[in-house]
C-alpha cells in the first residue's frame, strides 16, 4: 500500500529520503514506507529518552543548588547568634527559623505567583498565576516543582538579611509580620522585574527590555541583597538604635559587640559553603552545550571561581585595611569583608573575568568600611552591618557589572542582543541600565517596607520595652538563656566527709569539687 503522512519522530522529508534509499536498493514502496517508520519511531524514542536523562539531570543539579541556598539560613543563624549579645541568642535563632518557616508559607500562596506567574495577563510589573502552585508542574514554561523550591530558599535569604539590621530590640510578632510581607510580595516583586521573562527591566526578557538591553543581576545582588538591606535600613531607622548603644553627646556607648567569635567564623563559613549554590545554581540548568567542550557547566565552574575570589579579595583587603586603621587583626571584620564581597560578586558573578572578580571585591570591602564609618557618624545602629554589607555592597556589585559585563558570557547566560560592559567594549547601556535598577528597588523597597515598619511602631508592635531589651529577650521573651552555665558540683565537708550536691556554699570549710 502508498504510505503518505508524517511520522512520529520524523518530518514528512526525513522520511522521505529514509523510502528514497530504501526503494533505491530494490525494496518495495510499501516496504521501503514501513521501515522507514519504523526507524523514526526509535530514534523518537531515544530522543524521548534523552530529554527524560537531560531534564532529570537539570532537576538534580537545580535540587542540589536549593539545598546548597538553604544552608546558608544554618550560616545566617550562627553568624547573627554570634553577633549579638548572649542575652539575646534565642531570640535571634527563632526569628532565623521563622524567617524559612513564614516566607515558605507566603511564597507558596503568594510570592511565587508574583514573581513568576505567566497567563493571558502577563505584565512587566507583577506575575498573575501560580498561586498556591496552582497549575505547577507547567511544561509550557518550564517550571517544575525544583524551580518553586530554588526561588523559595532565595527569598527567605532575602528576610534573613533584614533580620539582622533590627535584632536585639524588635517584639517577635513584628518579625512575622515583615517577614511573610518581604517573601510575598515586597521580594517577589523586583524578583518579577529583574528575572522573570515578562519583566520589564532584566535581562532575561526576550524583547522590550530596558534600554533594549536589561539589567543584568545573575543571582541578586540587587535583587535578593539590596531588597534584604533597605528593608533593614528602614527598620533600624524607624526603631532607634539599641538602648546604650550611643551616648547622649554622639559618642559610642557601651560596648555592643557580639558574644561569640567562633560563631561569626562558622556562620561565614557556612554561608561561604551555600554560595555555591547560590551563584552557581542560578544558571538553573547545567547541561546546555555552547560548543564542543564548553556548556553551561563551564559557566558554572567559572562563577564558583568569580565567586571565591571576590570574597577572598574583600577578605584580605579587610583584613590590612581594618590593621591599619585599628591596630589588630579582627577576625569578625574579616568575616563581613569577605560576606561583602561575594554579595558585590553575585549580580556578575556569571559575566565577568576571574581578574575583574578580584576587583569587585577590593572596592566591595571599602564600600563597607565606607557604610560603617558612616553609620557611626549618624548614629545609625545595625548590629549586623547588614545594610551596609547587603545593601551597599549589593548595590556597588550591580554597578560592577555594568562597568565589567563581558560580552560572550553575557550572550552565553542570557543569549545574543544583551548589553556588556562599559570598560568592556559595550558603552553605556548596560551601566545606565544598571543604574536604574539600584534606583527602582531602592525606591520600592522604600515605599513599601518604610510604610510597614512605621505602622508597626504605630500600634506599638515593632520595639519591646526598655525593661525587657536591658534584661535581654530570652529571659523576657523566651523562657531562658540559650547558654546553660551553670554545672552540678560535687562538695566535700570537711567536718562529716560526706558529699553533697548543694550549689550553695554555706559552710567556710567546705571545699569544692567540680564534677569530671
Amino acid at each position: 500500500m502508498a504510505y503518505a503522512g508524517s511520522f512520529a519522530g520524523c518530518g514528512e522529508g526525513d522520511v522521505g529520503n529514509l523510502t528514497s534509499l530504501l526503494t533505491a536498493t530494490g525494496t518495495s514502496n510499501d516496504s521501503a514506507a514501513l521501515v522507514g517508520q519504523f526507524i523514526c519511531d526509535r530514534f523518537d524514542a531515544v530522543a524521548g529518552t534523552l530529554t527524560a536523562h537531560n531534564l532529570a539531570v537539570d532537576n538534580t543539579y537545580l535540587l542540589f543548588s536549593t539545598y546548597l541556598v538553604f544552608s546558608m539560613q544554618i550560616g545566617f543563624a550562627m553568624l547573627c547568634a554570634g553577633s549579638v549579645r548572649a542575652k539575646n541568642t534565642m531570640n535571634i535563632m527563632l526569628t532565623n527559623v521563622l524567617d524559612a518557616a513564614a516566607g515558605g508559607i507566603s511564597f507558596y500562596l503568594f510570592g511565587y505567583g508574583f514573581a513568576f506567574g505567566r497567563s493571558s495577563n502577563n505584565n512587566g510589573f507583577i506575575g498573575s498565576n501560580f498561586f498556591a502552585l496552582h497549575k505547577m508542574p507547567n511544561a509550557e514554561n518550564g517550571f517544575d516543582y525544583s524551580f518553586f523550591l530554588f526561588q523559595w530558599a532565595f527569598a527567605i535569604a532575602t528576610a534573613g538579611i533584614t533580620s539582622g539590621s533590627i535584632a536585639e530590640r524588635t517584639q517577635f510578632v513584628a518579625y512575622l509580620v515583615y517577614s511573610s510581607f518581604l517573601t510575598g510580595f515586597v521580594y517577589p516583586i523586583v524578583a518579577h522585574w529583574l528575572w522573570s521573562v515578562d519583566g520589564w527591566a532584566g535581562a532575561a526578557a526576550p524583547t522590550n527590555r530596558l534600554l533594549g538591553v536589561g539589567a543584568i543581576d545573575f543571582a541578586g545582588s540587587g535583587v535578593v541583597h539590596m531588597v534584604g538591606g533597605i528593608a533593614g535600613l528602614w527598620g533600624a531607622l524607624i526603631e532607634g538604635p539599641r538602648i546604650g548603644r550611643f551616648s547622649k553627646n554622639g559618642s559610642n556607648g557601651m560596648d555592643m559587640r557580639g558574644h561569640s567569635a567562633s560563631l561569626v567564623v562558622l556562620g561565614s563559613f557556612l554561608l561561604w559553603f551555600g554560595w555555591y549554590g547560590f551563584n552557581p545554581g542560578s544558571f538553573v540548568k547545567i547541561l546546555a552545550p555552547y560548543d564542543s567542550f564548553q556548556g553551561n557547566w563551564t559557566g558554572v565552574g567559572r562563577t564558583a571561581v568569580t565567586t571565591t575570589l571576590s570574597g577572598s579579595a574583600a577578605a584580605l583587603t579587610t583584613l590590612f585595611a581594618r590593621r591599619f586603621f585599628t591596630g589588630h587583626w579582627n577576625v569578625t571584620d574579616v568575616c563581613n569583608g569577605l560576606l561583602g564581597g561575594f554579595a558585590a560578586i553575585t549580580s556578575g558573578c556569571a559575566v565577568v573575568e576571574p581578574w575583574a572578580a578580584i576587583i569587585c571585591g577590593f572596592v566591595a570591602s571599602w564600600v563597607l568600611m565606607g557604610f560603617n564609618y558612616v553609620a557611626l557618624k549618624v548614629k545609625y545602629d545595625d548590629p549586623l552591618e547588614a545594610f551596609q554589607l547587603h545593601g551597599g555592597c549589593g548595590a556597588w556589585g550591580v554597578f560592577f557589572t555594568g562597568l565589567f559585563a563581558r560580552e560572550k558570557y553575557v550572550a552565553e547566560a542570557y543569549g545574543p542582543g544583551r548589553g556588556h560592559g562599559l570598560f568592556m567594549g559595550g558603552g553605556g547601556k548596560l551601566l545606565a541600565a544598571q543604574i536604574i535598577e539600584i534606583f527602582v528597588i531602592i525606591g520600592w523597597v522604600s515605599a513599601t517596607m518604610g510604610p510597614l515598619f512605621f505602622l508597626l511602631k504605630k500600634f506599638n508592635l515593632l520595639r519591646i520595652s526598655a525593661e525587657d531589651e536591658m534584661s535581654g529577650m530570652d529571659l523576657t521573651r523566651h523562657g531562658g538563656s540559650a547558654y546553660n552555665i551553670e554545672e552540678p558540683e560535687l562538695r566535700f565537708n570537711a567536718s562529716g566527709g560526706n558529699l553533697t550536691g548543694n550549689k550553695k556554699n554555706t559552710q567556710p570549710s567546705e571545699q569544692v569539687i567540680p564534677m569530671a
